[in-house]
């Protein structure tokens, strides 16, 4: 850690991953996501994928024999009634988050479901209120939230050591090459730029204003936006102008272009700035006056830090909650509220909405 001078830095209070309880889990649908949880999970905690589902039987069998899962399914149904299965992680497109998450709570199962959560906020509701009726826990994959060094960002706005906090800005762009048929522009697939990357910004600014005493993201006044679509009617780039009391958020997101994929909190009396693709772990430099101070003391690292929201969640399953403190449904519900709005800003709409 390189430190210039004084302001000093929190310690992140996360336990380390492979201390977290025993949790068996099945994964529905192995794609590109799943495969990175499969090898964090397995990696770095002592929790187990123990069951996998596909629509075909050569891509569970393909996956369960990549990772070492001893049991492959073709289709979802065997999975959820694997009695051995504690939780289940769905990590299918958007579309199919709903029907599956419903399916697994149906099931009497622990739910992990990929960011974002569903659709749009009506599925979320629905979800949500399943989850509550059962018993079971239910949370976002917006991993994120359970990284090192969003707990030293956390602190640092739970104690008020940045001030007031006035200005957030986020973004996250990336180029993609994909075919028109890719799921990213398949308005079937609830594709679209905003719910795969710009939920990234839009969480973090969620995140800063709840910790910051602004409350939740507006999604009438206060919202301002901007944006271009796909020829196949998805959002393809979208720019948001967020003001919440006296925080103002500044977020970006794109299909078009490499962004910086940084984010900055400026308060009154301190800025941060998370460096490149601030969502994986990475640094940290609060800066005050003239000095800075960086907190850079990951061990884990890239996408292996999925491992810290399984190890989250088994904890708070072991703790006998149902939602995670850290990112509580009725927050995921309202960041999905301003997607709705928008989304109908820009006119996308997914079919059967």
């Amino acid at each position: 850690m390189r430190v210039t001078s004084a302001p000093s830095l929190p310690s992140p209070r996360h336990p380390d991953p492979a201390d977290a309880p025993l949790l068996r889990w099945g994964i529905l649908a192995p794609g590109w996501i799943a495969s990175n949880f499969a090898r964090a999970v397995h990696t770095h905690t002592g929790q187990r994928v123990i069951a996998v589902g596909s629509r075909t039987a050569s891509r569970a069998e393909e996956f369960a024999a990549r990772f070492e899962i001893p049991r492959a399914h073709e289709g979802y149904e065997a999975v959820l009634a694997d009695p051995e299965v504690d939780v289940v992680y769905v990590a299918s497109p958007h579309s199919e988050h709903r029907e599956q998450a419903l399916a697994a709570i149906a099931a009497g199962k622990h739910v992990l479901v990929e960011k974002a959560f569903t659709r749009n906020a009506a599925e979320a509701r629905e979800v949500i209120e399943a989850g509550r009726a059962a018993g079971v826990f239910v949370m976002e994959a917006m991993w994120s939230r359970y990284l090192p060094h969003t707990d030293v960002l956390r602190q640092l706005l739970d104690d008020g050591a940045l001030g007031d906090v006035h200005r957030v800005e986020a973004d996250f762009g990336s180029r993609a090459e994909v075919e028109p048929t890719h799921r990213l522009l398949d308005p079937a697939l609830a594709g679209g730029v905003l719910l795969d990357l710009g939920v990234y910004p839009l969480s973090f600014a969620s995140f800063v204003a709840r910790h910051a005493g602004a409350g939740p993201l507006p999604t009438g006044a206060g919202l301002q936006v901007a944006g271009e679509l796909a020829p196949t009617g998805v959002d393809a780039q979208v720019s948001l102008q967020i003001a919440v009391g006296h925080l103002h958020a500044a977020l970006f997101t794109t299909m078009f272009a490499e962004t910086p994929q940084t984010a900055t909190v400026s308060g009154s009396l301190a800025r941060v700035a998370l460096g490149h693709k601030f969502f994986i772990p990475g640094p940290l430099t609060l800066t005050r006056g003239g000095d800075s101070v960086t907190w850079d003391e990951n061990r884990i690292f890239d996408l292996d830090g999925l491992a810290f929201q399984a190890a989250a969640l088994a904890r708070f399953v072991a703790e006998g909650r149902t939602e995670s403190p850290l990112q509580p449904l009725a927050e995921t519900l309202e960041i999905l509220e301003v997607a709705d709005a928008v989304r109908a800003a820009l006119g996308v709409r997914y079919p059967g909405e």
